[in-house]
């Protein structure tokens, strides 16, 4: 076996970089995919991503009871960062309120 054998890298040509982030039509898209879909558990989780502009980390750890009161869906929550250890507050759009309350009936 030869050691000066040429290796051709495994990424060579591709992007291995950070993505770039979804365009709002993009975003639009995936939106009336899973509405027409009747998936509202899928679609109060994409809501959520995309308007809460949380790290991966923090969102996976969300509870409902985060954004919700009782059986009020709040404007605005509140959450602890994983990496930061501070608190970042974050706004839940009409349509995210919404999928998130039609989830919650729907699991109830």
């Amino acid at each position: 076996m030869e050691s000066n054998q040429h290796r051709e890298r495994w990424n060579k040509g591709k992007l291995a970089d950070q993505k770039p982030p979804l365009k709002p039509k993009e975003i639009w898209s995936i939106r009336t995919q899973l509405q027409n879909a009747d998936t509202v558990r899928d679609l109060a989780i994409v809501n959520r991503v995309v308007g809460s502009k949380l790290r991966g980390c923090d969102f996976v750890n969300l509870r409902v009871r985060d954004a919700s009161y009782g059986n009020q869906i709040l404007a605005r929550a509140m959450v602890l960062q994983q990496k930061t250890q501070r608190p970042v507050q974050f706004e839940l759009t009409e349509p995210t309120r919404a999928a998130v309350a039609a989830w919650i009936e729907m699991r109830n």
